[in-house]
């Protein structure tokens, strides 16, 4: 290994000596093969994860605590101190910029990422995109809740060039948000952070599990509530709620009268009794008088499992036959419930205290295919939220798109410009 780090820096000073008589394209080959060069090994890794700042940005501090407040109120200071200071430079989004790339966009990439602390001021100016840079894009693609793949894209562009008094305001929003829910909120509880698309489960002060989540459209938002959870119903029944009888199952029984078979919903009179939807006059909305339920299933829309807490907007989180939903960028896709990934992990969880409700029973009694409903030994509280930037410590600072516009500028309503 020795010698081969030896010869691959000899060749590299021999190569970057060479460039000045070498056009621009062939320069960029070049670099691109030297830094790409399989003789390289993994030497390198550490030196550039040190002068990149690129540690790990999760935290299994909970969002909801007093020491996020104080995270928080540092991180304003510190964005008060980049504004006073000029703030940061737009990155030029004309190209896509990734690993290898050559090109003068990526000297202000590298001041973009040196200013919010992405990376650190000893790996230098460049024009280069190498594996500090691509090292220190995808933190700062974690703390936007974007895909760490090391490309700038239209999405990581769109993060990078919110200005930073946008940034710091964002802040001082949200650290209002944090304070009001600082107080002691459980041993064990639930939050569903709304514009992350992400879940908590927290006991004693830190977060046991953290789960990917699908929340509603920005025409049919997920509310802020606190509840507490009480009931788990394994293999449940989905009654359709009137608006999405009128939006989605009535125009789709219009276009396909054999719609409700193939999905097993049937539909109930007043009295319980099913009715034959052959009698329904679907040119009118004569339907949403009635109610409309799925059977149990692999295709029912909360597919294994649903998890019940009191509130007056008829929410609730549940598992989903999609789960290709969740590897979307921007999970805002239901109709104001909330789909959980890996939701078994979080049941589980929640049963663990209920008397024989155990992860194999919990099993077992999905591939029964009856509809179980379990009362939970103690209820859990839960929190619907809404946190569109906070810290954890550690200097990192974590946004996310304000995607129903509720921190009022209109630049932080990301996807919807895009």
């Amino acid at each position: 290994m020795k010698t081969d780090r030896r010869k691959f820096l000899v060749g590299a000073g021999l190569a970057a000596a060479s460039l000045t008589t070498v056009p621009a394209r062939a320069q960029q080959d070049v670099i691109r093969d030297l830094i790409l060069s399989p003789k390289r090994g993994a030497w390198d890794d550490q030196f550039d994860a040190r002068a990149s700042n690129g540690e790990k940005v999760a935290s299994n501090l909970p969002i909801l605590s007093p020491q996020t407040v104080g995270h928080v109120e540092q991180a304003v200071a510190q964005y008060a101190s980049i504004v006073s200071r000029g703030g940061w430079p737009m990155v030029p989004a004309t190209k896509k910029l990734r690993l290898g790339v050559v090109d003068r966009d990526v000297e202000a990439l590298r001041r973009r990422l040196m200013i919010s602390g992405d990376l650190a001021q000893s790996a230098g100016m460049s024009s280069a995109f190498d594996t500090y840079v691509d090292t220190a894009v995808k933190r700062f693609q974690s703390r936007h809740g974007l895909p760490a793949d090391g490309v700038l894209g239209r999405y990581s562009f769109a993060a990078m060039n919110v200005s930073a008094p946008v940034r710091l305001g964002q802040l001082e929003t949200n650290i209002v948000r944090l304070r009001s829910m600082s107080g002691f909120l459980g041993d064990r509880y639930v939050m569903v952070n709304i514009p992350a698309a992400q879940i908590e489960a927290v006991e004693n002060s830190r977060v046991v599990l953290r789960h990917t989540a699908i929340v509603g459209k920005i025409d049919r938002q997920t509310p802020i509530l606190n509840s507490k959870i009480n009931e788990v119903i394994v293999n449940p029944y989905w009654n359709a709620p009137v608006s999405i009888v009128r939006r989605d199952i009535i125009p789709l029984v219009r276009k396909n009268p054999n719609y409700l078979a193939e999905n097993s919903i049937r539909i109930l009179g007043p009295g319980g009794a099913e009715v034959d939807p052959a009698t329904i006059d679907w040119s009118t909305e004569e339907a949403t008088k009635l109610r409309f339920r799925q059977d149990p299933g692999k295709i029912n829309a909360m597919a294994s499992v649903k998890i019940n807490f009191p509130n007056p907007h008829a929410v609730y989180m549940h598992d989903t036959p999609q789960q290709g939903l969740f590897n979307k960028l921007m999970r805002f896709d239901s109709s104001g419930c909330v789909r959980v990934q890996n939701v078994r992990d979080l049941v589980t969880w929640l049963l663990r205290d209920t008397d024989g409700w155990n992860r194999q029973r919990f099993e077992q009694t999905i591939k029964t295919g009856e509809s179980t409903p379990v009362a939970l030994a103690g209820p859990v509280p839960v929190y619907f939220t809404y946190i569109s930037a906070w810290s954890t410590g550690d200097q990192v600072v974590h946004f996310r798109d304000d995607i129903y516009g509720r921190d009022g500028v209109d630049e932080l309503m990301i996807s919807s410009a895009l």
